[in-house]
C-alpha cells in the first residue's frame, strides 16, 4: 500500500509535520509516528492507513507503487534502480 519512505518523503514533498499529517487524516500522532517507524511497507490498521493516504492524495500527493506508472502531471521525486559500477 504504502511504504514508510513513502510517507515520510510524502509529507517532506508538501511541507507538513507529522502533526499536521496526524490532523489531515484524523488520526495520532504517535500513530504517524509508529507508521513512519515501519520497515518497509507500513503495517497498521486498514482504516488508518486508508485515511493517511487519502489526507495526502487530498494535499496533491501521488503515491506511485512499485514499477507503476506515473498518471499525474508536475513535479515529482521518484526513485530508480541503482545503477552499478
Amino acid at each position: 500500500m504504502i511504504t514508510a519512505q513513502q510517507m515520510r518523503a510524502a509529507r517532506a514533498l508538501i511541507g507538513i509535520d507529522q502533526r499536521q499529517l496526524a490532523e489531515l487524516a484524523g488520526v495520532s500522532v504517535p500513530t504517524i509516528q509508529r507508521m513512519e517507524a515501519s520497515d518497509g511497507q507500513v503495517r497498521g490498521v486498514v482504516d488508518t492507513l486508508v485515511k493517511v493516504i487519502a489526507a495526502l492524495e487530498a494535499q496533491g500527493v501521488e503515491l506511485i507503487g512499485e514499477n507503476a506508472p506515473s498518471t499525474g502531471t508536475g513535479r515529482g521525486v521518484r526513485l530508480r534502480e541503482a545503477r552499478e559500477g
